[in-house]
């Protein structure tokens, strides 16, 4: 705004301000990292920059594919010898401390991710989820948090990238920026590479449990009642076909591995997944995985012909990792045709948008079907729903269980049966409910007494808290 010039005016006494305010003090900076902080951080980034340095000379020094049949003894012996003739070569001078934090780091690098290595092994980090090379956050406890982990640059974490997918037989480069795969221990892995990521390579992996979370476990974290479980062993047991609907994160595959558990030993499973996650214990199960086109287009095998050819392999049930296009069609078909007790999951936020996913992508299998057709074979196919949830606290919970129980004119009937009521939230942040049933009685209660499954009688009683 422009100033306006006026003449000068003859001087008035002052008066006193109606309001004594106190002079505003100068505006304070936010204190900046400490002498300390700042040692940490140049000592961590030394070492960091010694570590792709010695890390060069080891690739042309040792021989890689004796690494793995090596003992970490004589590893760790071969990788100092290298590291004090590199740090002589280069005239870099390091303490007892920094040296052994530095051989552990390459021994990391070598046989391991890198600077991942230390997480991976972190029994309470759940995923790891790495923002350019500069950045990466952990999840524990459904909680996130910045770690000081850090790559050196693009390269170093392009090279690590690089090491989990060739294991696996996948690639990931401009023409194919992204990637699905998967660790040695069954841990999710998915890439994204420039030009699709902007800042740089993207990459997150979902561990999995060494031991995965059985009934019992999931019982201990509160993940459903007691009562919810004792229908779900009833709903497997009896072969009903089951549908585990939730969004990303929310524990699906979690839900299915224990659900898989109250199969009996006596029946063979196959199971058909895009990345092979699931941990089945029983001791008769074909497990197949889908295979992307290779770098001329060609090779790919679906999980839509997986599924075609698993009819053929004499399954008592299928179980599909997640059913995401027009594989649906077929194990809609599958379950319709002799498979019971088959089982998959789909992403949705509730029982009701399961639904209309699977009519959405019936339509994506190129089959032209009139929708109340479409629906009659949901209905026919499904049994039961459940459907489980991530909530604010972090905590994965199973928040409905819900029937299909036929059609009424063109739309799929479903009841209710058990669910999780949300009643507060707690002043730290612990979302607080009560597992519920609804009071309606299941459909199948007959079908569970013909085989022989002996449920609580007040077990659907209306407001019972499992």
């Amino acid at each position: 705004m422009f100033k306006r010039y006026r003449s000068p005016e003859p001087p008035r006494a002052k008066q006193a301000p109606l309001i004594q305010t106190q002079p505003s003090p100068p505006p304070r900076r936010a204190p900046g990292p400490s002498a300390e902080d700042q040692g940490d951080v140049r000592r961590r980034r030394r070492l960091l920059d010694l570590r792709v340095t010695i890390h060069q000379r080891l690739l042309e020094s040792l021989n890689l594919s004796a690494i793995e049949d090596a003992p970490e003894a004589e590893l760790r012996q071969e990788i100092a010898a290298i590291s004090r003739e590199t740090l002589a070569d280069i005239g870099v001078v390091v303490n007892a401390q920094e040296f052994e934090t530095l051989i552990g780091a390459l021994i990391d690098e070598v046989t391991g991710l890198g600077p991942l290595e230390p997480l991976l092994k972190d029994p309470t980090v759940t995923d790891i989820l790495v923002n350019t090379h500069s950045q990466c956050f952990v999840e524990r406890y459904g909680k996130l948090e910045l770690t000081e982990v850090q790559f050196k640059d693009e390269r170093h974490l392009m090279r690590v990238i690089d090491k989990i997918v060739s294991a696996v037989g996948r690639r990931v480069d401009e023409s194919q920026p992204w990637v699905d795969a998967r660790l040695k221990d069954g841990s999710r892995v998915n890439a994204l590479v420039p030009p699709c990521a902007v800042d740089g390579p993207l990459l997150s992996i979902r561990k999995f449990s060494k031991q995965p979370y059985g009934i019992d476990k999931l019982l201990e974290f509160d993940a459903f009642s007691e009562d919810m479980a004792l229908f779900l062993q009833a709903v497997v047991g009896t072969r009903l076909n089951v549908l585990v609907s939730g969004g990303t994160g929310s524990g699906k595959t979690t839900t299915l591995n224990a659900l898989s558990s109250f199969i009996s030993n006596a029946e063979r499973i196959v199971t058909i997944e895009d990345t092979a996650e699931l941990q089945l214990q029983q001791v008769h199960v074909g497990r197949m995985e889908s295979r992307p086109p290779n770098i001329e287009g060609k090779g790919e095998v679906s999980q839509r012909d997986l599924l075609r050819n698993a009819l053929r392999m004499r399954p008592d049930r299928i179980i599909v990792g997640e059913v995401r296009g027009g594989e649906v069609l077929d194990m809609l078909q599958a379950m319709n045709t002799g498979h019971d007790g088959s089982m998959t999951t789909i992403h949705a936020n509730s029982p009701r948008d399961a639904i209309g996913r699977i009519e959405n992508m019936v339509s994506m299998a190129g089959v032209d079907m009139p929708m109340k057709a479409v629906r009659a074979q949901i209905a026919a196919a499904i049994h039961v729903i459940v459907q489980v949830s991530r909530l604010a606290d972090g905590t994965r919970r199973m928040v409905s269980i819900q029937e299909i129980t036929g059609m009424e004119g063109d739309v799929v009937a479903m009841q209710e049966i058990f669910r999780f009521d949300r009643r507060t939230v707690a002043e730290d942040g612990r979302v607080i409910g009560d597992y519920v049933a609804t009071g309606i009685r299941s459909a199948y209660a007959d079908r569970f007494l013909q085989w022989g499954v002996a449920l609580p009688q007040d077990l659907f009683a209306p407001g019972r808290r499992g």
